[in-house]
């Protein structure tokens, strides 16, 4: 489904790779991070990118946001919910819920915050996907309101994290170890990116990074795929990782098998 609002880029309807049971899964605009994987380009920029239309939204254009007035965010969480809402049979029959996702949708703190808020006085399950960049405080706000905790890890090397994602991953890693300590429900995930985030090196320091500063144990593997290919092109966007094949199935087993022996729980795929 398209998106309803300049904040809201897609929504997504039946969405069995967003977090548990059937749900449906919100894309926020606009994101911190430039990851050369990326596969929603189109929502890295704060205002919607020209020719966006094309990839499930009726906003065509560049599209500046109206300030977020309460008001204005009580109107957008009330038509939101409804549409949430919707899918409720979903939900119920296989244990789903809403997800939101993006983009970055800790950079709409205004907006998602009440959303949590509302969607859990339905008694509708919440999964936050995220990668974690963001201030501790907004991402403790969200993170304790949400069911379930969908956090990326990707780079442990700090320059690394900064050629790749185009910010310094400290902050994430900092952010990832208090919601250990806090006990935040949350599942790792992990985007397996040729020569990037799959080397032996990455996923040494990861597992022991992992191991000794967090108390989380479950871990999903997300190989890279060439789907956002098309987008690159149509957005005259320049696609780092052009020409790049996703990683054979030998190669994500002997990943899988590496944290798997570390006593990680492992699943390939969202």
């Amino acid at each position: 489904m398209t998106g309803i609002t300049p904040y809201i880029f897609k929504i997504q309807r039946y969405s069995i790779h967003d977090g548990p049971g059937i749900r449906t899964t919100l894309f926020f605009q606009g994101c911190p991070l430039s990851c050369r994987w990326c596969h929603n380009p189109e929502s890295q920029a704060m205002d919607l990118l020209q020719g966006a239309k094309s990839f499930g939204t009726d906003l065509p254009g560049l599209r500046k946001p109206l300030p977020l007035s309460e008001e204005r965010v009580e109107e957008l969480v009330k038509t939101l919910v409804h549409e949430i809402e919707k899918d409720n049979i979903f939900y119920d029959e296989s244990n789903g819920g809403v997800t939101f996702s993006g983009g970055e949708p800790l950079s709409r703190p205004k907006l998602l915050l009440p959303l949590l808020e509302a969607c859990r006085n339905q008694e509708i399950h919440t999964c936050l996907d995220t990668s974690g960049f963001a201030s501790f405080e907004i991402l403790k706000a969200a993170a304790t309101k949400a069911d379930l905790v969908l956090f990326d890890i990707k780079i442990m090397e700090e320059r690394d994290h900064l050629a790749f994602t185009g910010k310094p991953g400290g902050q994430v890693l900092e952010n990832l170890k208090k919601l250990s300590r806090l006990k935040v429900n949350l599942k790792l995930r992990f985007p397996l990116i040729p020569a990037m985030t799959d080397t032996r090196e990455n996923l040494c320091k990861m597992i022991e990074f992992l191991t000794k500063e967090t108390v989380y144990r479950d871990i999903h593997i997300l190989p890279f795929h060439t789907i956002g290919e098309g987008k690159y092109e149509f957005l005259k966007m320049k696609n780092e990782l052009k020409g790049i094949s996703p990683p054979t199935d030998e190669r994500v087993e002997e990943v899988r098998q590496m944290f798997e022996s570390a006593g990680f729980n492992t699943r390939i795929g969202g």
